[in-house]
């Protein structure tokens, strides 16, 4: 099969590294462009990252002599080479927008990492095994604007990948209060314990605008189109804190969670856990099979030994109890630069293209 095309905006930050790497064996993506700022470009992908490759992993030989292009002036250039592009940027949420709003008018479908657009009306934002049928908007969109194959999905906070998953499976039930608390990398600031020396043997108990996220994003994700947007639901009321913690990746979270609908069983819901698979039928190739893991251990999911599950795409859970205020309490686990960055945009565009958007 001819693999499909592919362009990353923002190439040389974290995101964009992640990328790089994931995509660097797919089976129906092959990356052909590689773009960032001005003062990158012209460079060989190689020499625009120098010392700021951040990943363990080394830079994969198809990418390293790429030549780096500008995101904003070798747009046309770029439009010619790809059948679509990922955005990883690194800029102000405005430019960001205009930008993914270019790109869509020449045709290239964008697939966001950022969280310029997800609140933009008619632009989904997409968790692939929970609202997949928030792709519907796209035609909405293109309708709106004009655009005849060109348009923007983007993917949730990397934060609410640790515990959204396991509530979708619990819908049934009708979860109606959540109070969250989650403890997330260094990463998730685009950064490393080696690079943010302040960060060892420290905890930061604030991350700007991550509890908002936290709070609001799952109601976009499990709301309902109307009018040709999504209305967010109304429940369940969500109450976070977000902490930031010395470890490289990986966020964890503490949930507690109460029910419309009793009685319900521990048991119940390790099982709901265990059978959430909803995108099993389409053999997506980056999609984690079990999608939740549920440990039994009192000590898991632990971050060192958890996060990589299923190549990083999988979710885990622990820890489920009863709760003397709520009903049900538990902890989550994902990766963050994973399942909640490039991972979670390339499992996106993965379904894009097995539902023929792509």
């Amino acid at each position: 099969m001819k693999k499909i095309s592919v362009g990353i905006l923002g190439a040389t930050g974290m995101v964009g590294q992640r990328f790089i790497t994931l995509l660097k064996d797919h089976p129906w993506f092959q990356v052909v462009v590689v773009a960032a700022s001005p003062r990158s470009a012209g460079k060989s992908y190689r020499e625009a990252v120098g010392d700021r490759w951040l990943l363990q992993e080394s830079i994969p030989n198809g990418v390293k002599n790429l030549t780096v292009l500008a995101v904003e002036n070798d747009m046309q250039k770029i439009a010619k080479q790809v059948s679509f592009v990922f955005s990883a940027l690194d800029m102000e949420k405005e430019e960001i927008r205009n930008i993914e709003n270019n790109y869509a008018a020449l045709g290239i479908p964008v697939v966001s990492n950022n969280s310029a657009h997800r609140w933009t009306d008619d632009v989904p934002m997409i968790i692939p095994e929970i609202n997949p049928q928030h792709l519907e908007l796209i035609k909405i969109q293109q309708k709106n604007r004009g655009w005849k194959s060109g348009f923007i999905v983007v993917k949730p906070n990397c934060s609410i990948q640790s515990y959204v998953p396991q509530l979708a499976a619990l819908m049934q039930y009708n979860p109606q209060k959540i109070v969250v608390t989650t403890l997330q990398a260094v990463s998730g600031a685009g950064k490393t314990l080696n690079t943010w020396p302040e960060m060892q043997e420290n905890v930061i108990p604030y991350i700007g605008g991550e509890e908002e996220k936290s709070e609001k994003e799952p109601l976009k994700i499990w709301g309902k189109i109307q009018n040709g947007k999504i209305v967010a639901s109304q429940y369940p009321h969500i109450s976070a804190t977000c902490i930031r913690v010395p470890v490289n990746d990986g966020h964890m979270a503490s949930v507690s969670v109460s029910f419309k609908n009793k009685p319900i069983s521990a048991k119940q819901i390790i099982q709901a856990w265990k059978e959430f698979d909803p995108l099993k039928h389409l053999h997506l190739p980056s999609a984690p099979s079990p999608f939740i893991t549920y440990f039994e251990q009192d000590n898991r999911p632990q971050t060192r030994l958890d996060r990589d599950l299923g190549n990083g795409m999988g979710i885990s859970a622990g820890r489920l109890r009863e709760d003397e205020i709520l009903d049900y309490k538990f902890i989550g686990l994902s990766h963050n630069t994973i399942r909640g960055a490039a991972g979670g945009a390339i499992l996106t565009a993965e379904l894009l293209k097995a539902k023929r958007y792509l």
